[in-house]
Protein backbone atom coordinates (compact mmCIF):
# COMPACT_ATOMS: atom_id res chain seq x y z
CA UNK A 1 0.00 0.00 0.00
CA UNK A 2 0.75 4.00 -0.47
CA UNK A 3 1.30 6.99 1.19
CA UNK A 4 -0.88 9.37 -0.59
CA UNK A 5 0.20 12.85 -0.51
CA UNK A 6 -2.63 14.08 1.67
CA UNK A 7 -1.74 11.57 4.07
CA UNK A 8 1.77 12.67 3.90
CA UNK A 9 0.71 16.11 4.83
CA UNK A 10 -1.41 15.06 7.77
CA UNK A 11 1.26 12.99 9.50
CA UNK A 12 3.86 15.85 8.62
CA UNK A 13 1.45 17.91 10.96
CA UNK A 14 1.14 15.66 13.47
CA UNK A 15 5.13 15.00 13.45
CA UNK A 16 5.01 18.43 14.43
CA UNK A 17 2.82 18.96 16.87
CA UNK A 18 4.22 15.74 18.55
CA UNK A 19 8.14 16.79 17.98
CA UNK A 20 6.59 20.11 19.49
CA UNK A 21 5.57 18.09 22.54
CA UNK A 22 8.78 16.02 22.68
CA UNK A 23 10.80 19.49 22.62
CA UNK A 24 8.40 20.81 25.87
CA UNK A 25 7.62 17.53 27.11
CA UNK A 26 4.44 18.93 27.98
CA UNK A 27 1.54 16.77 27.30
CA UNK A 28 3.50 13.38 26.43
CA UNK A 29 1.43 12.85 22.93
CA UNK A 30 5.37 12.29 21.64
CA UNK A 31 4.72 8.61 23.55
CA UNK A 32 4.81 5.81 20.38
CA UNK A 33 1.71 4.34 22.16
CA UNK A 34 -0.28 7.96 20.90
CA UNK A 35 2.13 8.27 18.01
CA UNK A 36 1.77 5.19 16.38
CA UNK A 37 -2.20 5.10 16.74
CA UNK A 38 -2.72 8.37 15.40
CA UNK A 39 -0.59 7.71 12.30
CA UNK A 40 -2.15 4.48 11.71
CA UNK A 41 -5.62 5.77 12.36
CA UNK A 42 -4.36 8.97 9.18
CA UNK A 43 -3.41 5.63 7.32
CA UNK A 44 -6.49 3.78 7.50
CA UNK A 45 -5.21 0.95 9.73
CA UNK A 46 -6.24 1.88 13.28
CA UNK A 47 -5.57 -1.43 14.57
CA UNK A 48 -1.91 -2.15 13.24
CA UNK A 49 -1.46 1.39 14.47
CA UNK A 50 -2.40 0.15 18.28
CA UNK A 51 -0.81 -3.08 17.65
CA UNK A 52 2.59 -0.88 16.84
CA UNK A 53 1.94 1.40 19.30
CA UNK A 54 2.04 -1.39 22.07
CA UNK A 55 5.32 -2.48 20.87
CA UNK A 56 7.39 0.20 20.28
CA UNK A 57 6.18 1.70 23.81
CA UNK A 58 7.31 -1.38 25.26
CA UNK A 59 10.69 -0.90 23.21
CA UNK A 60 11.20 2.30 24.80
CA UNK A 61 9.82 2.28 27.57
CA UNK A 62 12.80 2.65 29.49
CA UNK A 63 14.64 5.20 27.63
CA UNK A 64 13.87 8.73 28.71
CA UNK A 65 16.49 11.93 27.91
CA UNK A 66 19.08 12.46 30.76
CA UNK A 67 20.99 15.96 30.64
CA UNK A 68 21.78 16.24 27.00
CA UNK A 69 21.84 12.84 26.29
CA UNK A 70 19.23 11.94 23.52
CA UNK A 71 17.72 8.18 23.23
CA UNK A 72 16.73 7.30 20.14
CA UNK A 73 13.53 9.50 18.91
CA UNK A 74 10.44 8.32 19.88
CA UNK A 75 8.35 10.08 17.55
CA UNK A 76 9.98 9.21 14.31
CA UNK A 77 10.30 5.67 15.80
CA UNK A 78 6.72 5.31 16.25
CA UNK A 79 5.91 6.97 12.55
CA UNK A 80 8.19 5.38 10.66
CA UNK A 81 6.87 1.50 12.17
CA UNK A 82 3.72 2.42 11.62
CA UNK A 83 4.75 3.35 7.47
CA UNK A 84 7.03 0.92 6.96
CA UNK A 85 4.32 -1.94 8.54
CA UNK A 86 2.24 -0.48 6.25
CA UNK A 87 3.72 0.34 2.72
CA UNK A 88 5.55 -2.79 3.13
CA UNK A 89 3.20 -5.74 4.21
CA UNK A 90 5.95 -6.45 7.09
CA UNK A 91 4.56 -6.95 10.70
CA UNK A 92 5.01 -4.19 13.22
CA UNK A 93 7.53 -6.19 14.95
CA UNK A 94 9.85 -6.35 12.22
CA UNK A 95 9.06 -2.50 11.28
CA UNK A 96 10.83 -1.73 14.74
CA UNK A 97 13.98 -2.73 13.71
CA UNK A 98 13.23 -0.77 10.26
CA UNK A 99 12.30 2.26 11.50
CA UNK A 100 15.69 2.42 13.99
CA UNK A 101 17.90 3.87 11.35
CA UNK A 102 15.34 7.02 10.85
CA UNK A 103 14.63 7.06 14.83
CA UNK A 104 18.63 7.33 15.08
CA UNK A 105 18.77 10.00 12.06
CA UNK A 106 16.69 12.42 14.03
CA UNK A 107 18.39 12.14 17.42
CA UNK A 108 21.58 12.94 16.22
CA UNK A 109 19.35 16.11 14.18
CA UNK A 110 18.08 16.81 17.92
CA UNK A 111 21.82 16.54 19.75
CA UNK A 112 22.93 18.51 16.78
CA UNK A 113 20.51 21.61 17.91
CA UNK A 114 21.13 21.20 21.15
CA UNK A 115 25.26 22.08 20.10
CA UNK A 116 24.38 25.06 17.93
CA UNK A 117 21.33 26.85 20.09
CA UNK A 118 23.55 28.23 22.73
CA UNK A 119 24.27 30.82 20.08
CA UNK A 120 21.06 32.67 21.00
CA UNK A 121 22.17 33.23 24.65
CA UNK A 122 24.15 36.18 23.73
CA UNK A 123 21.39 38.23 21.87
CA UNK A 124 19.02 37.05 24.36
CA UNK A 125 20.84 38.36 27.23
CA UNK A 126 21.37 41.55 25.24
CA UNK A 127 17.96 42.01 25.21
CA UNK A 128 16.84 41.06 28.60
CA UNK A 129 19.65 43.81 29.92
CA UNK A 130 17.58 46.33 26.98
CA UNK A 131 13.92 45.12 28.72
CA UNK A 132 13.76 44.23 24.84
CA UNK A 133 10.57 41.92 25.67
CA UNK A 134 9.39 41.44 22.29
CA UNK A 135 12.78 40.96 20.45
CA UNK A 136 14.04 38.47 23.65
CA UNK A 137 10.24 36.74 22.75
CA UNK A 138 11.09 35.72 19.21
CA UNK A 139 14.47 34.93 19.94
CA UNK A 140 13.57 32.50 22.90
CA UNK A 141 10.86 30.69 20.91
CA UNK A 142 12.84 30.86 17.54
CA UNK A 143 14.70 27.58 18.50
CA UNK A 144 11.02 25.97 19.00
CA UNK A 145 10.21 27.17 15.77
CA UNK A 146 13.22 25.63 13.94
CA UNK A 147 12.64 21.85 15.89
CA UNK A 148 8.66 22.52 14.98
CA UNK A 149 9.48 22.77 11.12
CA UNK A 150 12.56 19.85 11.42
CA UNK A 151 10.28 16.92 12.65
CA UNK A 152 7.14 18.43 9.51
CA UNK A 153 9.92 18.10 6.82
CA UNK A 154 11.84 15.52 8.29
CA UNK A 155 8.89 13.26 8.77
CA UNK A 156 7.09 14.32 4.85
CA UNK A 157 10.05 13.20 3.07
CA UNK A 158 10.63 9.93 4.80
CA UNK A 159 6.74 8.77 4.79
CA UNK A 160 5.69 10.28 1.63
CA UNK A 161 9.02 11.25 -1.04
CA UNK A 162 11.26 8.26 -0.01
CA UNK A 163 8.29 5.68 0.25
CA UNK A 164 8.73 4.61 -3.15
CA UNK A 165 12.82 3.63 -2.67
CA UNK A 166 12.07 2.66 1.12
CA UNK A 167 9.54 -0.02 0.10
CA UNK A 168 12.23 -1.50 -2.85
CA UNK A 169 14.21 -1.82 -0.34
CA UNK A 170 12.69 -3.26 2.10
CA UNK A 171 11.69 -5.59 -0.69
CA UNK A 172 14.69 -6.53 -1.97
CA UNK A 173 15.86 -7.66 1.58
CA UNK A 174 16.48 -11.68 1.34
CA UNK A 175 14.30 -13.66 3.68
CA UNK A 176 17.07 -14.41 5.91
CA UNK A 177 17.18 -10.62 6.82
CA UNK A 178 13.99 -9.79 6.86
CA UNK A 179 12.98 -12.61 9.92
CA UNK A 180 16.37 -11.14 11.42
CA UNK A 181 14.64 -7.66 11.63
CA UNK A 182 11.27 -9.37 12.73
CA UNK A 183 13.50 -11.32 15.70
CA UNK A 184 15.10 -8.32 16.75
CA UNK A 185 11.63 -6.23 16.69
CA UNK A 186 10.36 -8.65 18.89
CA UNK A 187 13.49 -8.68 21.61
CA UNK A 188 13.23 -4.72 21.46
CA UNK A 189 10.26 -4.55 23.71
CA UNK A 190 11.67 -7.15 26.36
CA UNK A 191 14.98 -5.23 26.21
CA UNK A 192 12.85 -1.81 26.95
CA UNK A 193 10.51 -3.27 29.39
CA UNK A 194 13.83 -4.60 31.21
CA UNK A 195 15.60 -1.30 31.26
CA UNK A 196 12.40 0.43 32.91
CA UNK A 197 12.47 -2.80 35.53
CA UNK A 198 16.13 -2.14 36.41
CA UNK A 199 15.33 1.63 37.15
CA UNK A 200 11.90 1.15 39.03
CA UNK A 201 11.80 -2.52 40.39
CA UNK A 202 12.07 -2.95 44.07
CA UNK A 203 13.03 -6.29 45.86
CA UNK A 204 9.37 -5.91 47.68
CA UNK A 205 7.44 -6.01 44.24
CA UNK A 206 9.24 -8.94 43.12
CA UNK A 207 6.56 -11.03 44.06
CA UNK A 208 3.72 -8.95 42.21
CA UNK A 209 6.11 -9.12 38.62
CA UNK A 210 6.39 -13.31 39.36
CA UNK A 211 2.18 -13.10 39.71
CA UNK A 212 1.52 -11.16 36.48
CA UNK A 213 4.33 -12.99 34.07
CA UNK A 214 2.80 -16.67 35.36
CA UNK A 215 -0.51 -15.35 34.75
CA UNK A 216 0.00 -13.54 31.42
CA UNK A 217 2.25 -16.66 30.57
CA UNK A 218 -0.01 -19.93 31.81
CA UNK A 219 -3.31 -18.80 32.27
CA UNK A 220 -5.70 -19.11 29.42
CA UNK A 221 -7.24 -15.55 28.79
CA UNK A 222 -9.07 -14.07 25.21
CA UNK A 223 -7.06 -10.96 25.66
CA UNK A 224 -5.22 -9.36 28.75
CA UNK A 225 -7.46 -7.43 30.17
CA UNK A 226 -8.24 -10.13 33.41
CA UNK A 227 -4.04 -9.65 33.87
CA UNK A 228 -4.68 -5.78 34.02
CA UNK A 229 -7.33 -6.13 36.51
CA UNK A 230 -5.32 -8.40 38.66
CA UNK A 231 -2.73 -5.51 38.15
CA UNK A 232 -5.08 -2.82 39.52
CA UNK A 233 -6.30 -5.26 42.67
CA UNK A 234 -2.25 -5.78 43.77
CA UNK A 235 -1.65 -2.46 43.14
CA UNK A 236 -4.38 -0.84 45.57
CA UNK A 237 -3.88 -3.55 48.06
CA UNK A 238 -0.21 -1.92 47.79
CA UNK A 239 -1.21 1.32 48.64
CA UNK A 240 -3.74 1.03 51.18
CA UNK A 241 -0.85 -1.41 53.05
CA UNK A 242 1.81 1.66 52.76
CA UNK A 243 -1.28 4.07 53.50
CA UNK A 244 -1.93 2.39 56.90
CA UNK A 245 1.51 1.69 57.54
CA UNK A 246 2.29 5.22 57.19
CA UNK A 247 -0.29 6.01 59.01
CA UNK A 248 0.68 3.75 62.14
CA UNK A 249 4.01 5.41 61.91
CA UNK A 250 2.31 9.21 62.25
CA UNK A 251 0.64 7.62 65.50
CA UNK A 252 3.52 6.51 67.20
CA UNK A 253 5.66 9.20 66.29
CA UNK A 254 3.21 11.43 68.12
CA UNK A 255 2.49 9.33 70.61
CA UNK A 256 6.44 9.34 71.60
CA UNK A 257 6.54 13.23 71.13
CA UNK A 258 3.73 13.26 73.42
CA UNK A 259 5.13 11.01 76.09
CA UNK A 260 8.41 13.01 76.26
CA UNK A 261 6.85 16.38 77.14
CA UNK A 262 4.75 14.41 79.31
CA UNK A 263 8.11 13.21 81.12
CA UNK A 264 9.75 16.80 81.03
CA UNK A 265 6.99 18.12 82.90
CA UNK A 266 7.30 15.59 85.43
CA UNK A 267 11.28 16.00 85.81
CA UNK A 268 10.45 20.09 86.47
CA UNK A 269 7.79 19.07 89.12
Amino acid sequence: MTVTLTQGILIAVFALIAGFDFWLEGLYIFRPMIVCTVTGFLLGNLTMGIMAGGLTELAFAGLTPVGGTQPPNPVMAGIMTVVIAHTTGHSPAAAIGLALPFSILMQYIILFYYSIFPVFMTKLDRYAKEANTSAYTRVALLPTGIVMITYAVFTFLCVYAAQGPMRDLVNAMPVWLSHGFEIAGGILPAVGFGLLLKSMLKSDLIPYLLIGFTAACFIKFGNLMPVAVIGVAFALIEFNRTKKQNDNDQKIKKMIEESRLGGDEEDGI
